[in-house]
């Protein structure tokens, strides 16, 4: 874990301290939470958003203290997260290789979901920012069932945390450097929203 965090530090991303599963089969959270929700997919602190961090000391000095804790990465910040059905994942990755689409960095989650990484949409004049409600109340939107648009104030699992299956978060297609600072490639997300809206209705009967 502190390799990967490390990792993703050097690209530009900022990394906090999650929680892991833990217990019987992973299925409690290493978190004080009794009945946690959502266990081993969660920041360690309520204050992840001010703690998020490239700094390589502080890194490691957070995982050599806890070297089981799973990587969280904050949205809306260097990147925005599409999450979506992994049926639908793989509909649009096969539909963007043929349209010349580029995809970006892409993970599965338990094979359940997939992440698409993409440009974030926030950007610093507030004026041309809005709040997202594919992140708010993703259920409700009929256009694009199963799909959740992870910006500010949000976040995902960094590969390679473990998930309460005793799986792994695993890249597809892992970030590549994409220009002289190090930073990667990432692409358009209107571009990979449109591909995926379409895979989500077709994929995710409403």
């Amino acid at each position: 874990m502190l390799s990967a965090a490390l990792s993703y530090a050097a690209l530009g991303w900022p990394v906090c301290r999650g929680a892991a599963p833990s217990g019987a089969g992973g299925r409690a959270c290493g978190c004080d939470r009794v009945g946690c929700p959502d266990p081993g997919a969660h920041p360690v602190s309520a204050t992840w958003g001010l703690e998020a961090t490239t700094d390589p000391e502080v890194i490691t000095r957070w995982w050599s203290a806890a070297s089981g804790a799973n990587v969280i990465l904050p949205t809306g910040r260097v990147f925005d997260v599409f999450d979506v059905p992994a049926g639908a994942g793989v509909m649009a990755l096969a539909r963007m290789g043929r349209a010349g689409v580029q995809a970006g960095p892409v993970a599965a989650v338990d094979a359940q979901r997939y992440l698409f990484f993409v440009a974030t949409r926030s950007p610093a004049d507030e004026d041309e920012w809005w709040s997202c409600h594919l992140d708010c109340v993703p259920e409700s939107i009929e256009e694009t069932p199963g799909l959740r648009w992870h910006c500010r104030d949000s976040y995902v699992l960094g590969a390679p945390s473990l998930l309460p299956s005793g799986n792994p978060v695993a890249w597809i297609r892992a970030p590549e450097t994409g220009d002289a600072s190090g930073a990667p490639a990432l692409p358009d997300p209107i571009v990979v929203l449109d591909v995926l809206s379409d895979a989500c209705e077709e994929f995710v009967p409403s």
